[in-house]
């Protein structure tokens, strides 16, 4: 019965995502807050966290879906998987992240805290991640190497700033600073980050505008 995802292995299935996004595949691997889908039309897993599933049933899937067998082992090994794990094994991994629609971040997870991770981009550089908002995580191939870039160009070590242990206590530390949320999707979300307080952040447009944003919200936020 699906109820009981560990025996449930194996049977395809259909997710919906918060934002009303479906995907389908064989269910490979669960947790308490992560389930992992076969995609067999891209041949890749999606690392996808509970929390932002919305229902999954069992279905029927089509030929496309099929066209490969899942490898027997996948790229993200552990005996019991969660969500955290995941992402501590995908360090060092080229993978792709979703936080918002269908617009992928793609990079390498750097540094685990709390409740966010540090990601390194070759085209957004140094990102912080809220762990709360990500949809899903697809580990490319072993030895991808993101745009066919020279390994020269991908620096991969920790950050070398101390990092605070919290979301909210690290955004206090870029006060004063020029910042862009959420990849920068439109020009309210770029500006100087003048203050975070009671869990609100008041941010400073290019226009002068002062505006304020519920922290809860802020998906990635990066220097430019």
């Amino acid at each position: 019965m699906l109820i009981d995802f560990v025996d449930s292995r194996g049977i395809p299935i259909e997710v919906e995502i918060s934002g009303g996004v479906i995907h389908k595949g064989i269910l490979t691997d669960a947790g308490l807050d992560i389930i992992v889908l076969y995609d067999g039309r891209t041949d890749s897993y999606l690392y996808i966290p509970f929390v932002h599933v919305q229902r999954i049933k069992e279905t029927i899937l089509d030929e496309e879906y099929t066209s490969y067998t899942p490898p027997s082992e996948q790229p993200i090994e552990t005996d019991v998987i969660s969500f955290r794990k995941s992402l501590t094994i995908a360090k060092g991994l080229f993978v792709k992240v979703n936080v918002t629609g269908n617009k992928y971040i793609h990079g390498y997870i750097t540094n685990i805290m709390n409740d966010y991770f540090v990601f390194h981009s070759p085209v957004y550089k140094t990102m912080f991640i809220s762990m709360n908002h990500v949809k899903w995580l697809i580990p490319y191939p072993p030895n991808t190497i993101p745009y066919s870039l020279n390994k020269e160009n991908l620096p991969l070590g920790p950050i070398s700033a101390p990092l605070a242990r919290s979301f909210d206590e690290q955004l206090k530390r870029l006060e004063n600073q020029l910042v862009i949320i959420d990849g920068g999707e439109n020009t309210e979300k770029i500006g100087l980050l003048q203050k975070i307080r009671n869990n609100k952040m008041i941010l400073i447009t290019a226009e002068g505008e002062t505006v304020c944003r519920n922290l809860e919200h802020i998906k990635t936020i990066q220097l430019p």
